[in-house]
C-alpha cells in the first residue's frame, strides 16, 4: 500500500506554510494568485470533458443516479450522524470538516484507474466521475448552505455566488471553447497535469498560510487527529460495504458493482480543496484537513481491493453475456451444435 507522491508533497506545503506563512502583502498576492489558479483548473477540467462521452454515458443513467445518490446523500447522511461524536471523539471543527468532506463530489482519475485495474466498466467510472465534478459544483456549496450555515467558519450564503463565478463559470468558458482547444489540452494532458497539481499546492499553502496566522491550528491535539483517522476509517468502511453489496442488490454486473464502489465511495481532494478555499475562509485549513487525509486513506485501501478484484476468474465477468446469448438464441429457435 505505497503512499501517493503527491500527498508528500502536500504535506511539505502544509509544512512550509506552517514555518513560513504568507503574511500582509504576500497574503494578498497568494490569495489573488490562488483565486486565478482554482479559476484556470475549472476552465481545464471543462475543455476535457467530452460533451459526446457525457451524452452518451446518458443511456447508463442507473448507474450515474446510484453514483449521485452515493455521493451527495448517503454520505451526507453519514457525516450528520457523526455528529454524535462531538465532543467525545471529534470537537466541532474537526466534525465540520468531516461534514463538508461528505459533501464534495466524487474523483475522475483515480476511480478510472482503480475501475480499469479490477476489469470494471470503465466507460461508467469516467461518465460517473465527470457527472459527479459538474453536479458537485452546485450540489456541494448548496448542501454546505443548508448543512453548515454560518457555523462554518466564516461561511456565508454570498459563498454560493463565489463558487459559481470561480468555478462553474470558467468550466463551462471551457466547455464552450472545447471545440477550438480541445485537441490542445488532449496533447499536453501531461504538462498541464502538473499545472493541476501545482494549482492545488498553492490552495493548500494560502489556506494553511490563513489558518497559521489566525491559530486555528491550535485546535488540534494529537488524540483528536487520531480520533478523526478512526472515524473515517469507519467512513470509508461502510461506502465501500454499502456500494458494493447494495449495487448487487439491486441487479447491477460485476463490471458495473466495480464501477459503482470505486465511484461512489471515494471523495475528490481537486474539487474539494478549491471549494474549501472559497467557503470557509481563514478556516479552511481544518476543513481540508479530514479531506486530505481521507483522500490518501481511499488510495490506499482501493488499490488494494482493485488488486484483488483483478485477480477474480474470468468466467464471472463472461457468465452473464453467455447466458443473455443463450436466452437470445432460445428466443429466436436457434440451435447450438
Amino acid at each position: 500500500m505505497p503512499i501517493d507522491p503527491y500527498i508528500l508533497l502536500l504535506l511539505g506545503t502544509v509544512g512550509i506554510a506552517a514555518l513560513l506563512p504568507a503574511r500582509g502583502t504576500a497574503a494578498d498576492v497568494a490569495s489573488g494568485a490562488s483565486t486565478a489558479a482554482i479559476a484556470f483548473l475549472f476552465f481545464l477540467y471543462g475543455a476535457r470533458l467530452s460533451t459526446r462521452e457525457a451524452l452518451d454515458g446518458l443511456r447508463h443513467w442507473r448507474l450515474h443516479v446510484t453514483v449521485l445518490a452515493c455521493t451527495f446523500v448517503v454520505f451526507p447522511l453519514l457525516g450528520l450522524a457523526a455528529r454524535g461524536l462531538v465532543p467525545v471523539v471529534l470537537t466541532h471543527s474537526l466534525w465540520t470538516g468531516l461534514l463538508f468532506l461528505t459533501l464534495v463530489p466524487s474523483t475522475i482519475q483515480s476511480s478510472i484507474a482503480f475501475t480499469s485495474i479490477a476489469r470494471g466498466n470503465v466507460p461508467a467510472a469516467i461518465c460517473a466521475g465527470s457527472f459527479s465534478s459538474l453536479a458537485g459544483i452546485v450540489i456541494t456549496p448548496l448542501l454546505a448552505a443548508s448543512l453548515l450555515g454560518s457555523g462554518a467558519g466564516g461561511f456565508r450564503a454570498d459563498s454560493i455566488l463565489k463558487i459559481v463565478l470561480q468555478l462553474l463559470v470558467p468550466f463551462l468558458a471551457g466547455q464552450l471553447l472545447r471545440r477550438w482547444i480541445g485537441g490542445f489540452v488532449a496533447r499536453h494532458r501531461k504538462g498541464l497535469g502538473y499545472v493541476d497539481r501545482g494549482s492545488i499546492l498553492l490552495v493548500v499553502y494560502t489556506a494553511f498560510s490563513e489558518g497559521m496566522v489566525h491559530g486555528v491550528w491550535h485546535q488540534v491535539s494529537p488524540v483528536r487527529l487520531a480520533g478523526l483517522l478512526g472515524v473515517e476509517a469507519v467512513l470509508l468502511a461502510v461506502m465501500l460495504a454499502l456500494t458494493w453489496y447494495g449495487s448487487k442488490a439491486l441487479g447491477f454486473s460485476r463490471e458495473d458493482r466495480i464501477a459503482i464502489q470505486f465511484a461512489g465511495s471515494k471523495k475528490s481532494l481537486a474539487s474539494g480543496l478549491p471549494m474549501a478555499s472559497v467557503l470557509f475562509g481563514a478556516q479552511a485549513s481544518l476543513a481540508v484537513l479530514p479531506l486530505m487525509l481521507f483522500h490518501q486513506m481511499q488510495l490506499m485501501v482501493c488499490a488494494v481491493i482493485a488488486r484483488r478484484r483483478s485477480r477474480d476468474p474470468r468466467e464471472e465477468v463472461t457468465a452473464p453475456a453467455s447466458a443473455s446469448a443463450s436466452r437470445t438464441a432460445a428466443g429466436t429457435g436457434s440451435r447450438s451444435r
